[in-house]
């Protein structure tokens, strides 16, 4: 139970901060603004781990690297402190590889949320900065499904088929992960 318990507590944290680090890596690259709330938000979060590794770390074309590896060591330390209170058969060397698959998990769990949070915004046609930001956020990772799936009625059903592909590959990524174990 307390391994259940630390797990959660981790997961949740690292879930906040490794979240705000690629929401910093993808906001850059996609060139939202970054004076809004969510902007002020998320480097309020992520500058005492980002700036420091900027200085090491240039950014790969349009790409923040900082963010990106940023992103990773929250995930690292998540798996080094699971593996090294409640130590497991798993190698050490495992534990970093870990940490990939749980940066990838983190990755489709926010794009997930992200288009949720679109879908129940367009709904409600609020009036708010944040629909700005989710709508330019996710019209990327849109724009593939809305060639290929037209208006049925009037209702846009690509966020539905995005959120499909989103949980199989899930499922794909968790029996990767669990293969390794």
């Amino acid at each position: 139970m307390a391994y259940q318990i630390l797990s959660f507590l981790l997961d949740v944290t690292a879930g906040l901060l490794g979240g705000a680090c690629l929401l910093r890596l993808y906001m850059q690259y996609q060139r939202v603004p970054f004076g809004n709330p969510v902007g002020r938000f998320v480097f309020a979060l992520t500058d005492w781990l980002v700036l420091p590794l900027r200085k090491v770390l240039p950014p790969v074309g349009k790409t923040d690297t900082a963010s990106l590896v940023g992103a990773y060591f929250i995930e690292l330390a998540q798996y080094l402190i699971l593996w090294a209170t409640f130590y497991r058969v798993t190698p050490l060397g495992a534990v970093f590889v870990l940490a990939v698959f749980g940066l990838a998990r983190l990755a489709l769990s926010a794009m997930t949320a992200l288009v949720i949070a679109y879908a129940i915004l367009s709904w409600v046609q609020a009036d708010s900065p944040l629909v700005d930001i989710i709508d330019r956020l996710c019209a990327p990772l849109l724009r593939p499904f809305r060639r290929v799936i037209p208006l049925v009625g009037g209702i846009d059903l690509s966020p539905l088929a995005l959120l499909v592909v989103l949980q199989v590959a899930s499922m794909v990524l968790g029996a990767a992960m669990s293969q390794l174990l």
